[in-house]
């Protein structure tokens, strides 16, 4: 009575745990962010607001990695870790690319079409 399990198939092609996780946070691009970092100090919240869906209450929040955190332990953990000094360093050099540079590079860009020439 050996033999594969008939619903084998169908449970590899179903979303892992993972997938369906990562979903319910979606971090913003890395324009939005180095947007975000260059706005002057002044416009920069220093208290964050209480939300009860996000961990830590929201309260725990790197702004380089765009990922909140349960407590103040784990926040000051991540910015110990390899991923972060390398988001830190990335978001503190030119600025990367953004939408329109994707659309002026595949060509859905404002025409050029040369110099205007004097019409008789």
């Amino acid at each position: 009575m050996g033999g594969k399990c008939p619903s084998r198939k169908v449970k590899k092609r179903r979303y892992s745990h993972k997938t369906a996780r990562r979903s319910k946070f979606l971090l913003k691009a890395d324009d939005a962010v180095y947007e975000e970092l260059q706005k002057p100090d002044g416009e920069m919240k220093s208290i964050l607001p209480l939300d009860e869906d996000l961990p830590g209450m929201g309260q725990y929040y790197c702004l380089h990695c765009d990922r909140y955190f349960a407590n103040v332990t784990v926040r000051d953990e991540h910015f110990k870790t390899k991923r972060h000094k390398k988001r830190v360093k990335q978001m503190m050099g030119p600025a990367p690319h953004t939408q329109l540079d994707a659309e002026l590079a595949a060509g859905m860009g404002a025409p050029d079409n040369g110099l205007k020439l004097m019409s008789m």
